[in-house]
């Protein structure tokens, strides 16, 4: 279902003029009301007048993470302070949290775009949404539940964690869609598999699963246990939460709402603008935002955009699942490696499970060493030694060509390595301590 056919079906040149205006109104505000950007305005000698064409976006500053961090917690507050109604921020594990305040149009926006997200995936009225995403200052909970409610569903405010209740209550309550982390869907197969309930004749039909980078076999995954069908979303706390762009249907790239938020791929390396269709950092700019609007934002979300047509009718770009981002990527013995890569490898081979870890060390070469740990099936890990062995070496020769270099693998028993209701724990780098 399409939830705004105006704007998502909106003809290409329309669509432009409209970001165009909405971004020399954004520039003005800026100017006006943050410092942060007067002066990096003013040190490139630009002014909105300066914008002519959308593509004038290129001539603007960027915004990094570190900028959010260094004006924590009002210093990109572009309005008055009474006009705040919501405030979110990220978990600000590594530093200073990062800040986003809306006012009561952003709120409306927010809930705008997750409708559209969940209706794309197929959410109704008629429908019972099981929310496990975390609430409270994350995002990821109140924009599903803005969202559901925006088109009329029920809503289970059900968090993260406490997995042996959320099967309770998706049973009990006949949920028919559900929404959290990929990899925390996945742990709920398991505790239910432990548990002797067969999800796949539970109603539940569909499922908006993001926050965390997932590969297509994962995907495969979570249909084949669920007997449902998975839908991408993505979305940031910086930007606006979830609902920044989502899968249809034909599940061929991400739908961009760009018409409120502006996508850029530029080289990370150099900061240029790179065409569509070439891998790059993903770049966006909050075309209609009030609270804490930021100019082309850099995500370290690595993906490309696609512009050819969809099956779907919406005309909007589309951005490829993503293949990672720039400070997840691992450089090991100068070979550049994204943990997704390994996970869409796992899923192919017969015998593991989707979890794994990945340990990073420096031996005493000064050479990187690097240990896969890899779960295997309770019943292949009963096996005969010989057939262990044998996995082993298969999973070290797939990683070989897959990735480029040598890995060492380490098999362990099902459900020893860590699960998180949250995202995902992939790696351990030892090689800095």
């Amino acid at each position: 279902m399409i939830f705004n056919p105006e704007y998502e079906c909106m003809e290409a040149e329309m669509r432009q003029h409209l970001q165009l205006a909405r971004l020399k109104n954004l520039a003005e505000m800026l100017y006006a009301n943050v410092p942060f950007y007067r002066r990096k305005m003013d040190d490139l000698g630009l002014s909105s007048r300066d914008i002519h064409s959308i593509e004038d976006i290129a001539r603007l500053p960027f915004t990094s993470k570190d900028d959010l961090r260094e004006n924590y917690p009002h210093g990109l507050l572009a309005c008055p302070k009474d006009r705040i109604v919501e405030v979110h921020m990220s978990s600000g594990t590594t530093g200073k949290p990062v800040v986003d305040e809306y006012t009561q149009n952003d709120i409306n926006i927010w809930r705008e775009v997750m409708a559209r997200t969940m209706a794309a995936a197929g959410c109704t009225k008629d429908d019972i949404v099981q929310n496990c995403y975390g609430y409270g200052l994350f995002t990821g909970g109140p924009g599903a539940h803005y969202g559901a409610m925006t088109l009329g569903a029920e809503v289970l405010p059900m968090s993260s964690g406490n997995t042996a209740r959320q099967l309770m209550v998706m049973q009990d309550f006949g949920s028919t869609m559900l929404t959290c982390t990929p990899s925390y869907a996945l742990y709920m197969t398991e505790e239910a598999a432990e548990a002797g309930i067969d999800l796949r004749t539970l109603p539940l039909s569909k499922g908006c699963f993001g926050a965390e980078p997932w590969s297509e076999n994962m995907r495969k995954e979570i249909e084949k246990r669920y007997g449902m069908k998975a839908y991408d979303i993505y979305g940031l706390t910086e930007i606006v939460g979830p609902g920044i762009s989502f899968e249809c249907e034909a599940q061929d790239g991400l739908h961009i709402n760009e018409d409120l938020f502006y996508p850029e791929i530029i080289d990370p390396a150099t900061g240029k603008r790179l065409p569509d269709g070439e891998k790059g950092e993903l770049v966006f700019t909050t075309l209609t935002k009030e609270g804490t609007p930021l100019l082309r934002y850099r995500t370290r979300d690595i993906t490309y955009l696609m512009r050819e047509p969809c099956s779907c009718g919406r005309t909007t770009v589309r951005m490829h699942r993503l293949f990672g981002r720039t400070d997840d990527m691992l450089i090991i013995r100068g070979v550049n490696v994204f943990p997704s890569q390994i996970e869409q490898a796992l899923i192919e081979i017969e015998g593991t499970e989707p979890q794994y870890l990945i340990v990073l060390n420096r031996g005493e070469s000064h050479l990187d060493e690097v240990e896969l740990q890899v779960e295997v099936k309770k019943d292949f890990f009963s096996d005969e030694t010989r057939d262990l062995e044998s996995l082993r070496r298969k999973i070290e020769g797939v990683m070989k060509s897959k990735l480029q270099i040598g890995v060492k693998v380490r098999l362990v028993e099902p459900k020893s390595i860590e699960r998180s209701i949250g995202k995902a724990k992939r790696v351990v780098d030892n090689r800095q301590i």
